[in-house]
């Protein structure tokens, strides 16, 4: 792994010329297309997150957001190969869903992307000429249907699905608009162009049905289900400040007269000013979009109209202007607020609107009910503040504050904080920046423009240019470490100024080329140059010679960078590596893998090293720098990487690049984690400002304090007027209500005497109403009297038919059980038979497993003694073939050696003989022309001659001239035949040449290929036997510290025979220093010995007993294999036994499901039985002693019981029917099923 990091932690660009490049995620988060990718903002939080694109990529070209927001798609072009990305934005980060295959993609890129409503489809239009249309299942990766679209000219292409409708598809573009509607694979067209073809900007969904166009003759088109039903043209709109400068010269030239010579010469003036605007000034729709109450659209630059629904005819009238604003910092701050938009959103709420610019710009605006605004004039705001629009070229970091300097060629300065990821500062200036550089505090910088390089105070709120010297097109410049000086350079010459005197201290001289970069040491004591020339010179600065100089002259230096101890320069340039110089040469060379290094950045801690490229991409890579692809590579810019810089904590890495996009990165180590920082950083707070502005706030102040306290006395005094007027006013009401009072009491008085009359009239009529309802009670009683006695004869007529049917039902019951108890014997019988049947077979399935695997353990020891045998017979010939191949590989090499000889002669002499075919066929396409030309003539001639046949006789000689001529021709012609004929045969035996020549070509190369294959096998063998070599290389050096460790013995040995010699006079010492000898060393040698043939031993065992394990390893894998064949065999068996169990089971549950419903129906019989007896008693008793009301209840109660008998006896009619149907379906289907398991049994047995 690579052991730096980098996150991007916040992105400062938009890139351009995207569809659909900002759109809304929530109602406070905006994405927008930045750099190579994709940047997520939140509007008030401030947060920031870069999706990176994919490998390669040159950059966004086109975006669509779904309409849940949870899916973005991005078109990009890769290598030249258009990519679609599909991202799931609700994981963090955003993580790649689904990428579009490329073989189905149109030759060009997507132009313009569009989600369905329901998200499951993706549209893709390519721009004309060849237009297409491709509509994407993009979940499933599938292409649904495509389309070509055939436009006269090319242009902007916008598509979209309809707002609810998912089959419904819109197009527009120059010279069409078109609404398809998807079906079986096919997009079908809905609408008929009408009228002359119009260039289609821009389109947007209003309804379902309608669909407004913008126009780039500024025509604001509306169709309904691709009908036109509106149309309207929109005037070009002028800022409403220019509109009052207009009006204030139009006054001031009516008041005064301006003298003949002079107002001519304005007017000239004035006329030129107005037909340049005039050719700009035409209005056309460049962006459209749609929102609840209407439409917003951009006619003019630097404006966007607000369209609210009417009533009226016209439908959309406009309702608001909203304006860019006019930038107070740019050189021109008319020209800042004339932008042309290109996109406009609105959030989900509509509370805010963005628009994206051509300059690389992003405004927004809250959006409020034209119900409050009564302005019709508003103005857009920046989205956070304002961002290069061109190429960025310089960039560097200070130490005292955590601020970065940039400038770009569009001719801007910008000051940014890197921790609070904020613009501080902001200029623009008449001229192009071609490099800046920060003084060490951060209060000063070095601008180099294009006609001098000036010396900038940065102010509180402003830049002052202090200072200015005469170096023009100033391309680099740089603050030393110290501040107390600064380089700069003036063509191929390094000027060096002190920064407090600005004396030209020194002037360094040496480069032949344009100098490209320019580094200080950390002690200032040296300095670094490297130039076009490939040259790259270290300077002593007390000399101002050089120290040391790397030439390459193959190479263009773009960039360079120094270690903290400045002894190693890191330099890429125009020859794909990375280069490590140290001591007047290359020490080391990294490549780039097919991409250009553009710039390089090393921290002070020295362990890592960032290079920007070409693609814009950032590699971080450890130090020492790798030979292969060690490196971690982040997709970042969407041009080449001009400038890089890491901060003095080694905190942050810096980017900046060709886009105009500048990117902060946080620098974490291999593990993840950030950076240890030595020391704390604490950056100072100190500004600079200018002493005139601190007069003029300090007076504005004033100013404003005389102001408030004049206001002040104006409120008290308009306070006290108002508490006066509000005092009468109070004493008017409070009269008012009194009277108002007064007048309610009576009113109230009237409605209380009325209240008590209506009263005394509503008793009246109730008592009348009570005595009505009295004598309809007692006819009604004496009604119904009447029929409960005609209803109690009816009930007793039906007792007894009911006692009838009882006993029928009774007999039918007795019948049917016994009919069920003696197919319930037949059905035990049969399925007890059953049963010992599957026994029998289940046994005997057991006794055949047992014989199977008696088999199969037989097998497995005759296998192992096969193998061993044949292992045994496969090493004895393969040791033979390496020995064969050995000698031919030899004679092999020799004959390659011969064979490359005569390819490359073949291939010399196949070379000069294509060079005279092609002489030849130069020669045959010259003649050819010559035979074409007189062929023409001849024709000519003889129409002539035909036409003149009336005036033969006048021109006789003429024409036997004529004839002359043409015989001369003839042969002429003749000739050239001959030749012709002959040059068609040198070639065919050239031709024929060159075929056995491509014959042998053939062969060799098919003898070629036998060589490479020969030549891996090899290079097989050279592997093994280097294998061997490193082998017998450890044992080497085994036995030479051996060697060592027994010179060290005898060494030691020596020294202390030495010592017990100088005990020759004491014996007895003489006698112990010998032992000690002995003990000593005597035993240790024998204890080495016999530890080297344990060593020797164990190795050999070592052996044996890995290439048994490979073998029992081997063995192990085939028996596993028998097991499973067995074991699966065995789980059928167990599997159909199984299902035979469940059958049984299952029988034997319905045998008792059908003993408990008879019990239910015993039980029924019973209780019925008993109801009717009951009833039989009750009725007559309590008939003859309840009164009529009594009676009533009980002709109700035998009502009810009647009808539960009758749905009784139906219930059990149905159950009888189903129980006959059952049983004389069961027989049938058990005598089906025992056949079926019989068979599966038997296939059992047999497999």
């Amino acid at each position: 792994m690579a052991a730096a990091a980098a996150q991007p932690v916040a992105v400062f660009g938009c890139r351009p010329r995207v569809a659909g490049g900002v759109c809304f995620l929530e109602d406070r988060v905006v994405l927008h297309a930045a750099g190579a990718g994709c940047l997520r903002l939140h509007l008030e939080q401030k947060w920031r997150q870069f999706i990176p694109g994919t490998e390669r990529s040159r950059g966004v070209r086109a975006l669509a957001v779904s309409p849940n927001r949870r899916y973005l798609a991005v078109s990009e072009a890769v290598a030249e190969r258009p990519v679609l990305t599909v991202y799931e934005l609700s994981s963090v980060p955003a993580r790649r869903r689904r990428t579009l295959d490329a073989a189905e993609l149109p030759a060009q890129e997507a132009v313009s992307l569009a989600f369905s409503a329901d998200c499951r489809y993706l549209a893709a239009a390519a721009a004309p000429p060849e237009g297409h249309l491709a509509v994407w299942l993009w979940e499933k990766q599938r292409l649904m249907a495509a389309l070509r679209l055939q436009a006269p000219g090319s242009g902007v292409c916008q598509v979209s699905f309809g707002p609810q409708d998912n089959a419904q598809v819109c197009i527009t573009g120059n010279g069409f608009f078109k609404l398809f509607k998807y079906s079986e694979g096919t997009l079908k067209q809905m609408n008929l162009q009408k009228g002359e073809p119009q260039n289609y900007l821009c389109h947007a969904w209003l309804s379902e049905k309608e669909v407004i166009c913008g126009t780039d003759t500024g025509k604001l088109i509306l169709f309904e289900t691709g009908e036109l039903r509106w149309e309207t043209s929109v005037e070009y709109k002028k800022p409403p400040r220019e509109l009052e400068e207009d009006a204030t010269t139009e006054e001031y030239e009516s008041l005064y007269a301006l003298p003949a010579c002079i107002s001519s010469d304005v007017s000239c003036g004035l006329a030129s000013e107005d037909n340049g605007s005039q050719q700009n000034a035409l209005p056309q729709i460049s962006a459209v979009a749609a929102y609840s109450k209407g439409f917003a659209c951009s006619s003019s630059p630097g404006v966007v109209l607000l369209f609210e629904k009417t009533k009226e005819k016209e439908i959309y009238k406009e309702s608001q202007e909203i304006w860019l604003p006019q930038d107070v910092f740019s050189s021109e701050p008319k020209k800042s607020g004339r932008q042309d938009i290109l996109c406009i959103c609105f959030s989900p709420s509509e509370e805010t609107m963005v628009v994206n610019t051509n300059k690389n710009q992003l405004y927004m605006f809250t959006m409020l009910s034209t119900d409050l605004v009564k302005e019709k004039v508003a103005y857009f705001a920046y989205l956070n503040f304002p961002l290069h629009s061109a190429s960025v070229t310089g960039l560097d970091i200070c130490i005292w504050k955590p601020v970065l300097a940039t400038c770009s060629l569009d001719r801007s300065v910008r000051i940014w904080n890197y921790k609070t990821k904020t613009l501080e500062l902001y200029k623009e200036y008449r001229e192009e920046a071609y490099t800046v550089s920060l003084h060490p505090t951060g209060l000063f910088c070095l601008v180099g423009f294009s006609d001098k390089l000036r010396f900038i105070s940065l102010l509180y709120e402003d830049m002052h240019v202090f200072k200015e010297f005469a170096v023009r097109k100033c391309r680099e410049c740089a603050f030393s470490n110290g501040g107390h000086l600064f380089a700069a350079v003036n063509g191929n010459v390094i000027q060096i100024y002190s920064s407090i005197t600005f004396e030209n201290i020194n002037n360094l001289k040496g480069h032949s080329g344009k100098i490209h970069a320019v580094k200080w040491s950390a002690d200032d004591a040296k300095f670094v140059s490297c130039d076009t020339r490939g040259a790259v010179y270290e300077w002593n600065l007390l000399t101002g010679e050089r120290e040391s100089e790397c030439v390459l002259k193959s190479c263009i230096y773009s960039s360079i960078a120094l270690s903290s101890d400045a002894k190693i320069i890191f330099a890429v340039g125009s020859d794909q590596t990375l280069k490590e110089i140290s001591e007047s040469s290359i020490q080391h060379e990294v490549p780039a893998f097919d991409v250009v290094y553009t710039a390089v950045a090393v921290p002070h801690s020295g362990h890592m090293v960032f290079v920007g490229t070409s693609l814009g991409t950032i590699r971080a890579m450890k130090y020492p720098l790798p030979l292969t692809k060690d490196f971690n590579e982040y997709q970042a810019h969407a041009g080449a990487v001009t400038k890089m810089s890491i901060t003095s904590d080694d905190q942050f890495l810096l980017t900046a690049s060709e886009d105009g996009s500048i990117f902060i990165w946080k620098v974490y180590d291999k593990e993840g984690g950030i950076l240890k920082q030595e020391k704390e950083v604490e950056y100072a707070e100190e500004v600079l400002i200018m002493r005139s502005d601190i007069e003029e706030k300090s007076q504005a102040m004033l100013d404003l304090q005389i102001r408030v306290k004049e206001l002040q006395t104006e409120n008290d005094y308009q306070l006290c007027l108002k508490d006066m007027y509000c005092n009468e006013k109070i004493k008017e009401l409070e009269e008012n209500f009194t009277q108002e009072i007064g007048s309610l009491k009576t009113k109230h008085q009237i409605l209380q005497a009325e209240k008590e009359k209506q009263e005394l009239q509503h008793q009246f009529q109730l008592s009348e109403l009570m005595d009505k309802q009295a004598r309809e009670v007692q006819q009604l009683e004496s009604d119904s009297n009447q029929k409960l006695l005609m209803e109690n004869e009816k009930y007793q007529e039906l007792q007894v038919k009911s006692q009838r049917m009882q006993e029928e039902y009774e007999t039918q019951l007795h019948n049917l059980e016994e009919n069920k108890s003696r197919a319930m014997k037949e059905l035990t019988e049969y399925y007890e038979e059953k049963l010992n049947e599957k026994s029998i077979l289940v046994a005997e399935a057991e006794e055949s497993m047992r014989q199977q695997l008696q088999a199969h353990e037989e097998i497995t020891k005759q296998i192992e003694e096969d193998e061993d045998r044949e292992i045994l017979e496969i090493k004895i010939k393969f040791e033979r073939r390496l020995l064969e191949e050995k000698e031919s590989n030899l004679q092999l090499k020799g004959e390659i050696g011969l064979m490359n000889k005569r390819l490359n002669s073949l291939q010399k002499e196949l070379k000069d003989r294509n060079r005279d075919i092609e002489e030849m066929r130069m020669e045959e396409q010259k003649l050819q022309g010559i035979i074409e030309s007189l062929e023409k003539f001849i024709l000519a001639l003889k129409t002539e001659i035909q036409e003149r046949a009336d005036t033969i006789q006048d021109e006789e000689k003429h024409i036997y001239d004529l004839k002359m001529k043409n015989q001369g021709l003839e042969k002429f012609k003749f000739v050239l035949d001959y030749r012709i004929e002959e040059f068609k045969k040198q070639i065919e035996s050239r031709e024929n040449d060159i075929k056995t020549m491509k014959e042998q070509i053939r062969e060799m190369e098919g003898e070629l290929e036998r060589f490479h294959k020969e030549s891996t096998q090899l290079k097989l063998n050279i592997t093994q036997l280097q294998q061997k070599l490193k082998a017998t290389d450890h044992e080497m050096h085994r036995e030479r510290q051996k060697k060592q460790n027994m010179e060290t013995l005898i060494k030691r040995f020596k020294r202390d025979l030495h010592n017990c010699v100088g005990f020759i006079q004491d014996s007895k010492k003489m006698k112990d220093g010998i032992r000690e000898l002995y003990t000593k060393y005597v035993q240790q040698s024998d204890a080495v010995e016999t530890e080297a043939v344990d060593t020797n031993l164990q190795q050999e065992y070592m052996r044996q007993r890995e290439y048994l394990e490979r073998n029992l390893a081997a063995l192990k894998k085939k028996v596993v294999k028998d097991q499973e064949i067995h074991q699966v065999a065995y789980i059928r068996i167990v599997q159909e036994n199984v299902s035979l169990i469940k059958e049984i089971n299952d029988l034997r549950q319905e045998l008792k499901m059908a003993h408990t419903q008879v019990h239910d129906l015993r039980s029924t019989l019973r209780l019925t039985k008993k109801k009717q007896a009951i009833q039989d008693t009750a009725p007559s008793s309590e008939l003859l002693s309840s009164p009529a009301v009594l009676r009533l209840n009980a002709e109700k109660e035998s009502e009810k019981i009647i009808e539960m008998q009758r749905l009784e006896i139906q219930y059990l009619r149905d159950q009888l029917q189903e129980k006959q149907q059952v049983l004389a379906v069961q027989p049938l289907v058990d005598g089906n099923l025992s056949r079926l398991n019989l068979e599966r049994s038997h296939k059992t047995q047999q497999q």
